[in-house]
């Protein structure tokens, strides 16, 4: 058995109560009985101490036991265990008292105060009867130490529940914080996924708008039919990025499905990285693809290298409009699909604000998948993306 103690729960009054007329009943009885045998002819002083003093005596004890037992129960033990020699009214305070300190089940505590009161329960009652009267001291002994046994007995067992209540509490407990943990987590990673969503949805978009409309803006030469193609252009984008912003917004109001997620929406792969590029073309900027795929690489694999060109396009776009772009991808089975989208320097760079997110969000997507992904500025000020990511995840 555990000698550690479990905590003791909070005193409530019904425990006192109970506890405290328990004690007191036993006391009655023990004392009550005594009265019965006291022989006629006892002495005065003798008299007057079972009858006045001893009462008292039982009250202040059981009074020490409800202040100090929790706090010292050792000595709350072995100073009541003297009272019983004093006292027949002290004898439920002091079963309490050893009871209390059972529960904490620490074997040394409970031997030395279970032996001081069988001891000290083998002399009640002697000054107030004749030797004639009574057991023998080893019968005495063994009936006390039965019942003392019979409290400890209850008192361990109630220990034990407590105990095992605190560990159930404390696993139901951990549980609930554990199931808090794990909906933050879900909470977060879906806020992630909207966030992703959402950059992909309008990044791509909105920089055709802002490269169409800076043009507008600083080049006043564009012949009229031009300024019309720019302006259309703007308007498709526009009508695009709220039409795909709209698909998004509509899939996060769908229910979640039986895994708990609601579902995405549908993906484009590597099949339309051609589109991409041709849209790219068409908004002006001078796009190279070098493409040797061999096979159908898994969807997720395929979605996220088309996410990674389309992350690349839109950057370049942004901050080197009017520089030559070279998108690459190559990939077989067994060997992976590598990417890279190069731009050369721009003489003109945007100055349209970037925070970074999109990169993030690229290679969060990347090692999702068990690849990796690089970028920096190259030797002769032009920038460059790569990406390898597994055939099969």
């Amino acid at each position: 058995m555990s000698t550690l103690a479990a905590a003791a729960p909070p005193r409530t009054a019904w425990g006192v109560v109970w506890r405290a007329g328990l004690a007191l009943a036993l006391s009655a009885i023990v004392w009550g009985s005594l009265a019965t045998t006291i022989p006629a002819d006892l002495a005065s002083f003798p008299r007057f101490w079972f009858w006045v003093v001893d009462p008292l005596l039982g009250i202040a004890t059981l009074i020490a036991v409800l202040v100090s037992a929790r706090r010292a129960p050792v000595v709350t033990g072995l100073a009541t265990a003297v009272a019983v020699l004093l006292s027949a009214v002290a004898v439920g305070p002091a079963l309490w008292a050893l009871g209390s300190l059972a529960t904490r089940r620490r074997w040394r505590e409970i031997v030395f105060i279970g032996i001081a009161d069988v001891a000290a329960l083998l002399f009640i009652g002697l000054p107030y009867q004749s030797g004639d009267e009574m057991l023998p001291w080893w019968g005495r002994a063994i009936v006390m130490a039965l019942g003392v046994g019979v409290v400890i007995a209850t008192a361990i067992g109630m220990g034990q529940r407590r105990a095992l209540l605190d560990g159930l509490r404390e696993r139901a407990e951990q549980a609930e914080r554990e199931q808090a943990i794990r909906e933050e987590a879900v909470k977060s990673e879906e806020r992630n996924r909207i966030a992703h969503d959402m950059h992909d949805v309008l990044a791509h978009r909105i920089s055709l708008v802002a490269m169409h409309a800076s043009a507008l803006t600083f080049r006043e030469d564009i012949p009229r039919a031009e300024q019309h193609a720019a302006l259309q252009t703007i308007a498709e984008n526009a009508r695009l990025a709220l039409g795909e912003l709209r698909d998004v917004l509509g899939v996060l109001r769908e229910p979640p499905d039986a895994a708990g997620s609601a579902p995405a929406p549908p993906q484009q792969t590597l099949a339309d990285v051609p589109a991409l590029v041709d849209e790219a073309r068409a908004a002006g900027m001078a796009v190279d693809l070098i493409e040797a795929v061999d096979g159908t690489p898994p969807s997720a694999v395929s979605q996220a290298a088309y996410r990674v060109v389309r992350e690349a396009l839109t950057n370049a776009r942004k901050h080197a409009r009017d520089a030559p772009v070279t998108v690459s991808i190559a990939g077989e089975d067994g060997e992976g699909i590598a990417i890279r989208v190069r731009n050369a320097a721009s003489e003109h760079p945007s100055d349209l604000p970037g925070a970074g997110l999109g990169l993030i969000a690229m290679r969060e997507r990347i090692e999702r998948t068990g690849g990796r992904m690089g970028h920096g500025t190259t030797s002769d000020g032009g920038y460059e993306l790569t990406a390898w990511l597994p055939w099969a995840t």
